[in-house]
């Protein structure tokens, strides 16, 4: 790896990962309403998805979406679906929450659904990261800039994923940590109601923007 490239790389990757989208509403959501641990899962299953689309700009799979209409296509129909799908779900919580008529003040304590809520919330960080062709994309354009030619594309690659990884899981877990301080004015029933309101809201436009958006 060109050490030189390092610092344009990782201001990049802080300028990149502090831009408002997906991630940071997935991370944000999580954290005000579940807590800093729950959170966890959120954060790694995003940077699962981001290590797996730098190894496929890597090995010339994401040219091969970035090229092909219907690739294209595809990612950002399933891509802008399961957005608004995340989108209607805190819509929803919404408005059960406003129909239960709960307390104003006393803090939200009920836990997250299903059996596995951990493993959920990893595969739904996961897929929103797989599903989205402006990963795909932006992948292919940004890694090649700091390989050189006489270095291994793949390889080299791969190093430079793990570092975003890296630097990426720091700031989306301070952000966390940062939101689950104050995570008990959050869970205020009233509040909660709010946020899910605007998370939903948030991930819907966020949809629109995936799918009508050129590349």
């Amino acid at each position: 790896m060109d050490l030189a490239v390092l610092p344009a790389f990782l201001l990049a990757v802080v300028l990149i990962s502090a831009s408002p989208g997906p991630a940071m509403a997935l991370v944000f959501r999580r954290a005000a309403l579940e807590g800093f641990r729950p959170t966890v899962a959120t954060v790694l299953g995003l940077e699962a998805g981001l290590y797996l689309w730098a190894l496929a700009a890597g090995a010339g799979l994401a040219a091969l979406v970035a090229a092909s209409e219907t690739a294209y296509l595809v990612l950002r129909v399933v891509g802008a679906a399961f957005l608004v799908y995340l989108g209607v779900r805190s819509w929803a919580a919404a408005l059960r929450s406003r129909d239960a008529g709960d307390g104003a003040d006393a803090p939200d304590t009920r836990q997250p659904r299903g059996r596995w809520p951990s493993l959920r919330a990893f595969g739904e960080a996961a897929a929103v990261q797989l599903a989205n062709p402006k990963a795909a994309v932006f992948m292919f354009a940004f890694y090649p800039q700091f390989v050189s030619p006489d270095q291994p594309l793949l390889q080299t690659t791969a190093l430079l994923a793990l570092l975003q990884v890296a630097v990426e899981t720091v700031l989306y877990l301070g952000l966390a940590a940062g939101v689950a301080r104050v995570g008990a004015w959050f869970r205020r029933p009233a509040v909660r109601r709010r946020l899910e309101a605007i998370t939903g809201t948030v991930l819907i436009a966020l949809a629109g923007r995936v799918a009508f958006s050129p590349r």
